[in-house]
């Protein structure tokens, strides 16, 4: 793979050198000057409206409409309809009135209203959570970016965002009717094809070696059933340093590809977290959350690249006895074979020590088989069912504190706030 490697490096070099730069003159940005190098897709979210931008229509109850201007068409709906002509040359942020008198407010659509409204094959990824892979993984301008899973094009417009005309954003899909759907998305976005993006219809262990060389890649997103499965030659793809952000929906999942992060040795510790979005209604003095809200849509699962021959170092935290079964973190002795070796046997899964319960050491057990065998004696020699509300220990007589009644102690052993104040009723007067 190594000499193949080399001349798929300098494909990808070459490649980058060789993509086209748009330009656009100091006019159109509005700006004096020469001709300035813009990013592609920059003029289409500026100046006025054009034929053949896409617009977002916002009626007096927040309903949003979207549509694509051309030049005498009209926009019809139950209360009426508007003229395209309307908005055309109108500048971004206008308002415009339709046949019946509804005002409706005109902007351009950001990218997280083109991503929630585009045509989806697949399920895409939110926009929380795209900017979350964006940041946490630390995509730059100018970076190598491998996805696998390119679903409708939702993740790879903020990563072709990001790197921008001098990166590269590889996307490998394995279902060639969902990259259909993901190329018209992203083109539809951009007003035509992105020079730094390529698809590559495939399953990603057998084609990634193929398209890129060995060490190249900057960072690797996976959003796809079974990451673990990639880790080898992700490993080989990327450059150290370089980080692997996975995308998985279920716990099942992050469990398995942090494992198998972990038995491999070529990557840091994983770090792994969710977000939940909660938008609030904001009404005057009727400031509250919103009743709906984006929760769980997926965990995110982090890590980095070692150099060459480097292992990990050790963890330091202890894990649970029962947390990797019997051949421990990193030995695959247990649990199915593969990438998840370090998973426990199905027929001691689901146990308190494999769930991370608190161990009860032998000595804790004894002393408080003495404790409830002290109780029992106590309630015997008082006559009363240890099992009972009036026997039993630490029952409500002691208002739930886990000791006995203060009436079945001997007064010498009492606490200073439990010890009775009045003497007992067949107590002589005078020793009142």
């Amino acid at each position: 793979m190594g000499g193949h490697g080399v001349g798929a490096a300098a494909a990808v070099d070459s490649a980058i050198m060789d993509r086209p730069q748009t330009t656009q003159t100091a006019d159109t940005l509005g700006a004096p000057g020469a001709d300035a190098r813009t990013p592609v897709g920059a003029d289409r979210m500026r100046g006025p409206f054009r034929v053949g931008d896409r617009v977002q229509l916002t009626d007096p109850k927040g309903r949003m409409h979207t549509i694509v201007l051309e030049a005498g068409k009209q926009f019809f709906t139950h209360r009426g309809s508007l003229r395209h002509d309307d908005l055309i040359s109108a500048p971004d942020g206008s308002t415009v009135t339709n046949t019946t008198g509804v005002e409706y407010l005109a902007l351009r659509p950001l990218l997280s209203d083109y991503v929630m409204s585009m045509p989806r094959g697949a399920a895409v990824v939110y926009p929380k959570d795209s900017a979350q892979i964006v940041a946490m993984a630390d995509v730059f301008p100018g970076a190598v970016v491998v996805e696998a899973g390119v679903g409708s094009g939702a993740l790879s417009m903020s990563l072709l965002r990001a790197v921008g005309d001098a990166g590269s954003v590889h996307s490998f899909e394995r279902r060639a009717e969902f990259a259909d759907i993901a190329r018209a998305n992203v083109e539809a976005f951009f007003g035509g094809p992105h020079p730094a993006w390529r698809v590559t219809v495939g399953d990603l262990v057998e084609s990634l070696p193929d398209e890129v060389g060995a060490g190249t890649v900057d960072r690797v997103v996976l959003d796809m059933l079974a990451p673990w499965e990639c880790l080898d030659v992700v490993a080989d793809a990327l450059a150290p340093g370089g980080v692997l952000i996975c995308y998985v929906a279920t716990a099942t999942q992050l469990s398995r590809v942090a494992e198998a992060m972990r038995d491999h040795g070529g990557f840091t510790e994983p770090n792994a977290w969710e977000s939940m979005v909660r938008g609030w209604h904001l009404e005057g003095l009727a400031v509250r959350p919103e009743h709906r809200m984006h929760g769980h849509t997926g965990f995110l699962i982090t890590t980095r690249r070692l150099a060459p021959g480097v292992t990990p170092p050790l963890r330091k935290r202890r894990p649970a006895k029962g947390a990797y079964g019997v051949g421990g973190a990193s030995s695959g002795a247990s649990g199915t074979s593969g990438a998840s070796g370090g998973l426990v046997d199905a027929e001691e899964a689901w146990t308190p020590d494999d769930m991370g319960e608190r161990h009860l050491s032998d000595k804790k057990l004894r002393r408080l088989a003495r404790s409830a065998a002290a109780s029992t004696a106590r309630a015997d020699d008082d006559g009363t069912d240890p099992g009972s509300a009036d026997g039993r220990a630490g029952g409500s007589d002691a208002g739930g504190s886990g000791r006995p009644p203060a009436d079945r102690l001997p007064e010498d052993s009492m606490p200073a706030d439990t010890a009775p104040d009045t003497a007992p009723d067949d107590a002589p007067q005078e020793a009142l």
